[in-house]
Order: C-alpha cells, then structure tokens, then sequence
C-alpha cells in the first residue's frame, strides 16, 4: 500500500471519472432551441453571394431563400431574425415602414410557407439610410431621438402587420421601447413580442455584418448612442429602462467580451436574457479554423456554453442552423 499522503475526503475528480457521471452532473447544457438563426435578406430575387468576411452565411434573393429555411428547419433550428438591404436607400430609412419593404416582403413570405417557423424582424434603420446612421440625422450630423422614435414606431407595426411574431429594436434609441410597445398595442398587436437591445456597445466586433448589409456610417460613429465598452453600471441603466418599459426580452451585444455584462443582467432582471454571438466572434473562429489552428465547431460550442453559462436564455448566432444538428433538444 502506497503511504497515505494526507487525508482529502472530498475529491471532485471521482465526479469526472465516466462520461456517464460527467453527463449526470452537468450543470448547463446548450440545446438547440437556445439559438437563433441570423438570416440576410437581399432585394434582388437571385441573389446567393456568400459574405467574404464570414464563411457560410449568404446575402439571399427571394428565389434562394426557400432552400436556406429549409436547411435552418432541416437541423433543427425554429428561430431567425431577418436583417433586410434595401432596394434603395434615402435619409430617414423609409423602406423599413413601407408594406412593400424587404424585410415585410420576406415575413409574409416565411409566415405563408413555414407557419410554424417564428419569425423575428430586426428593427432599425442602419442598413437603410444613406448615411448609415440608426435614425433621423440633424444638420449638425448627429442623430436626433425623438423623430427616431416616431419612424420606429411605424417601422415596428409594420413588421407585426406583415406577420412578425417579435420584433427587436437594435438602435440604442432612448424610449424605444416604451415607443413601440404603445403603438404595437394600439393597433392590435398586443401578443406581438419585443426583444431589446437593451445592452448594446459601440464595439469594433460587428465589422463583417457592416460588410453584410452596407451599414457602416459614412461619417462620425456610433459612439453617441452605443455603449461605451469600458462601462459596466450603465448596462442595468440601459437594462432597467427596457425592462420598466415592457420589453419581454433582455439583449446583450456582443457576448463573448461582455460575459460579465451577461452575468450581471440576469442576476438583476428575472425576464428571458438573449445574448448576440455577432459577427466578429463568428469570423474569428472560422478564420482559425480553414487555418487548421483549432477545432472550429469545438470552439464555437464551448464559446456558445460560456454565454449559456453567464446566464443566457437565447443565442443569436451565425453557429446556430451548423451546430444544431449536434445538439440535443428540448422536446
């Protein structure tokens, strides 16, 4: 018998010691019903260009887009959300209120054919304005609240008359919320969801999605109205004002470099918190990984538990419609 070198009763790798035992005790699971599927949708009908910056995912036409929800459903994926680019674009973003617009087209088309699909639209202006901005611009260049909140509210009734079942404001618009939650219940659409950006920074991270939809300002930043990543406390501020104001959903942006953020919204708010898994983070693995430096789907699932694990109850991720398949399910 080798000699005793101390006594330790309690010893966690007996926990570790069967994959049987691991699975038993393990504290967080990733099912595929947590994720969301991004979803680009571009005006031209034949349209299947793959984005440069982010391998796999595609700007699709109305003719391609069929094959595209079929695979998300096919794999096990029961979420997107419809990020448009217009046909045109002009100062204030008006295709985004119009019943004709791309993202309304696409829902009336996705509701006909997949009824069971649910359907969430992005709610914002970025994409479709010639400045690229996230509302209404006043001659000094900087972006003015409240004419924002009054093309918001229009733009939001008319995602839900199109067939939305949630809309999600991404705009870090001041009142947004409680804007759209009014005029959503005014005009019928009380059961119609919101999901708020509540906790959204001013992040280098979303590079390849301003590639994807041409969104990247032609002057200034967005500093003014996104948050600065260097602040913490003003996240429950941002966060108190959505809740207080209705939002049925909590979101933070990104959510790799901001698991802390996660954390400290749950722990505070007892309401669904969704977490973006952007672009950047998307890129970055696929990157290492055509390189053959790691694993690809390995990483993307443990980074996709990380954010489970700070306190996510939903996932936007470009990893969803991929990863699915290999992840259990709810039901």
């Amino acid at each position: 018998m080798p000699d005793v070198l101390f006594d330790q009763p309690r010893r966690p790798r007996r926990l570790r010691s069967s994959a049987t035992l691991r699975a038993s005790v393990r504290e967080h699971v990733l099912f595929r019903e947590d994720l969301i599927m991004p979803v680009f949708v571009d005006p031209n009908p034949a349209t299947r260009r793959e984005i440069p910056s982010m391998p796999g995912i595609f700007n699709l036409g109305f003719e391609n887009l069929p094959a595209e929800i079929d695979r998300i459903l096919e794999n096990g994926i029961d979420k997107v959300i419809l990020f448009g680019v217009p046909v045109q674009k002009d100062a204030v973003g008006s295709d985004t209120w119009h019943d004709h617009g791309i993202i309304q087209s696409a829902t009336r088309m996705l509701k006909e054919r997949w009824p069971e699909l649910f359907v969430i639209t992005d709610v914002c202006f970025c994409e479709y304005t010639t400045h690229g901005h996230c509302g209404v611009l006043g001659d000094d260049g900087r972006l003015l609240n409240d004419p924002t909140l009054a093309n918001l509210q229009k733009q939001a009734v008319s995602h839900a008359d199109a067939g939305a079942d949630m809309v999600a404001p991404s705009g870090m618009i001041d009142g947004m919320i409680g804007a759209m939650r009014t005029a959503l219940d005014e005009h019928g659409h009380t059961d119609t969801t919101i999901m708020s950006y509540a906790v959204k920074y001013a992040s280098a991270f979303y590079g390849p999605f301003r590639d994807a939809v041409d969104s990247a300002p032609q002057s200034g930043d967005r500093k003014t109205y996104q948050m600065d990543p260097a602040n913490a406390r003003e996240a429950l501020i941002e966060a108190e004002l959505d809740f207080e104001q209705g939002a049925d959903i909590l979101m933070v942006k990104p959510a790799l470099s901001y698991l802390d953020i996660i954390r400290t919204v749950r722990d505070r708010f007892d309401v669904p918190i969704a977490a973006y898994n952007v672009s950047g983070e998307y890129a970055m693995v696929k990157a290492a990984a055509a390189n053959g430096w790691i694993d690809g789907d390995a990483v993307a699932k443990e980074m996709l538990l990380s954010m489970k694990r700070a306190g996510t109850d939903l996932i936007l991720t470009y990893f969803a419609r991929d990863l699915a398949p290999s992840l259990p399910s709810k039901r």
